[in-house]
């Protein structure tokens, strides 16, 4: 296992790495090493193109994006956005039926009891809401406090964040899923964070869109992640990839686990297929 950056002589048999950021491109203070930088930068000189694929819609993930230097697609959303971040423009775009999403909640309710919510609302420069409740991970990322719960719903939107005071994620993704499956689509992706998704929208489903205007299939493609929102990617790349923390659920479709976030693990496995 190569544990140094450095030349890179091999040839690099993917045409396509895809990245989800938290947890898995970012390390824990929300940074990208300078190691994975370069295993990434030399990837991409072999001829491989680099696309981000994050559940954070785009004002979450344009400053990561503008810090590295990226200027290809990224997959934004949970797959509703694909951005073009040379050209700081949405080039497609899926919205959560707002009436749909209100009755997949009453629903909940009326199994779990009062949820807390937060909303993301569509378009390159879409608020996220946050109500009452509801517990926002400390960092730098922008929201707006909901006053007024009918403010909700008074603009399209790409996702539905829950929280419960009591269940945890996986049983509040469990009973939502159970719930509500056949309107809306429920992933759970990072602590504390359960969404409500348009009907059939993953991560793969934007990937997928990305790369057929990239010329470039699923055969050309290894993904890395860390949360069971990455299980349909994996699903639809070549290779899977698994940090080393990543959820049970997800190692246990990955095709490989490598090393965690803070420990380079993108760097890891990019770097021993670089030197072929």
């Amino acid at each position: 296992m190569s544990t140094a950056a450095g030349p890179f002589p091999g040839p690099f048999p993917y045409k396509l790495v895809a990245t989800d950021l938290d947890g898995t491109l970012l390390r824990s203070d929300d940074t990208v090493s300078a190691r994975t930088r370069e295993a990434l930068a030399a990837a991409t000189a072999a001829g491989a193109a680099h696309i981000v694929v994050t559940g954070r819609s785009v004002p979450w993930t344009r400053h990561i994006l503008d810090d590295l230097g990226y200027e290809g697609l990224a997959v934004c959303g949970q797959g509703a956005q694909v951005y073009h971040a040379g050209d700081q423009r949405l080039l497609t775009s899926v919205t959560l039926d707002r009436q749909l999403a209100g009755l997949a909640l009453a629903k909940i309710e009326a199994e779990t009891g009062p949820l807390a919510l937060a909303a993301s609302r569509d378009g390159l420069d879409g608020e996220v809401l946050v109500g009452a409740g509801y517990r926002v991970q400390e960092g730098p990322l922008p929201y707006v406090a909901l006053v007024d719960p009918s403010d909700l719903w008074s603009a399209p939107l790409n996702k539905v964040y829950i929280q419960h005071p009591d269940l945890d994620d996986d049983e509040l993704a469990r009973v939502a899923r159970q719930t509500v499956g056949s309107l809306v689509d429920v992933v759970m992706a990072g602590p504390g964070v359960v969404e409500l998704l348009p009907l059939g929208l993953s991560k793969a489903t934007g990937l997928s869109l990305a790369a057929r205007r990239l010329g470039l299939k699923a055969s050309d493609t290894i993904a890395f992640g860390d949360m069971p929102n990455d299980i349909p990617m994996f699903g639809w790349a070549a290779h899977g990839v698994a940090m080393a923390n990543a959820h049970d659920e997800l190692k246990a479709v990955a095709h490989e686990i490598t090393a965690s976030h803070d420990h380079d693990g993108i760097a890891v496995v990019l770097e021993q297929l670089l030197s072929g």
